[in-house]
């Protein structure tokens, strides 16, 4: 007897989407066709990694500028060129992930949809799209200045570790805050031309900030991760992790304001103030992450770990506002 039941076809929006994707993203809608399984490698469609790829980049421009109390043109092709270079290189370096992770992502529910595990691009193609984009962030970068130039070469070491961490170390983490956080370095030197030690404080501080965020988008994997042997903060801290992201907001927010006190010192008590608002605030918010966390929840733990956009934003808001005082 024929089979007279239908079956439903993914549609053109909907298929091949990545799990974790951001619902009606413009990849999964707008994009070519063709172009879909390479964007989705470069995680297009989950654009919260470019944001705290770039934020730190922001923030240190933002104190530079504060720093010598001169804003020019050429600060805002740095702020344009961080914000290319942080689509590219989180695109390279998610990509490179990809590559090394295939057969990890194969095994984990959430990450099996990706473009390699599920069969979209082969790994050839994934590599060759990966140079192409590290090869368009090497154009931007070398329209900075030497020493910038340098350290945006350095910045491909914790790169090319990163994906590799998880299986020697239970602090990952790190390793992502060293590679993600570079821009605070990076930044600060284009505005300047020399690294100097506020960049180096913010450095740290955005690390601990990786450190609190991505503990609790790790969260959503603690069962896998654990069946396969993948470690990670989040395996390491269990039940005790409310208490380490505290620690870890409180780094972060201590430093940050440090960094903030050494680029005001010698501006108005009002425009110090001013600054020093930044961080707080952002401590407010990601306390208010804390109060809302339930790691038994994914929903949850996706929705505070996409809210650190927001928690990175703030401080800009105060920095340019103590600028003009």
């Amino acid at each position: 007897m024929a089979d007279t039941s239908t079956k439903k076809e993914p549609s053109r929006e909907t298929e091949g989407q990545v799990s974790d994707a951001v619902s009606g993203n413009w990849v999964d809608r707008f994009a070519p066709v063709a172009t879909r399984p390479y964007l989705r490698l470069s995680r297009a469609d989950r654009p919260i990694g470019t944001w705290l790829l770039l934020l730190p980049c922001w923030m240190s421009l933002a104190l530079a500028i504060l720093s010598d109390g001169r804003a020019s043109p050429s600060d805002l092709w740095v702020a344009i060129g961080c914000a290319l270079g942080a689509f590219l290189m989180r695109g390279a370096g998610c990509t490179w992930n990809d590559i090394t992770d295939r057969e990890i992502d194969a095994q984990v529910a959430r990450t099996r949809s990706r473009p390699l595990p599920s069969g979209q691009v082969s790994t050839k193609q994934a590599a060759v799209w990966m140079a192409l984009q590290t090869a368009v962030s090497a154009a931007i970068l070398l329209t900075f200045n030497t020493n910038a130039i340098l350290l945006g070469l350095a910045s491909l070491i914790p790169v090319a570790i990163y994906p590799f961490a998880k299986r020697f170390t239970w602090w990952p983490q790190v390793f992502l805050g060293l590679a993600f956080n570079w821009g605070a370095l990076l930044a600060w030197t284009a505005h300047t031309g020399t690294l100097s030690a506020p960049a180096v404080v913010l450095y740290i501080a955005g690390i601990t900030w990786t450190l609190f965020y991505d503990t609790i988008y790790a969260h959503q994997d603690v069962e896998d991760d654990a069946l396969i042997g993948v470690k990670s903060t989040a395996r390491l801290f269990g039940d005790n992790s409310p208490q380490w992201l505290q620690g870890f907001l409180m780094a972060t927010i201590m430093l940050f304001g440090l960094a903030v006190l050494m680029v005001t010192i010698d501006r108005s008590p009002a425009s110090m103030a001013v600054a020093l608002l930044g961080p707080m605030a952002m401590g407010w918010h990601m306390q208010w992450q804390l109060r809302q966390l339930d790691t038994d929840d994914a929903s949850v733990l996706v929705r505070l770990f996409r809210s650190n956009r927001d928690a990175g934003l703030i401080p800009l808001l105060f920095f340019a506002g103590a600028f003009f005082l």
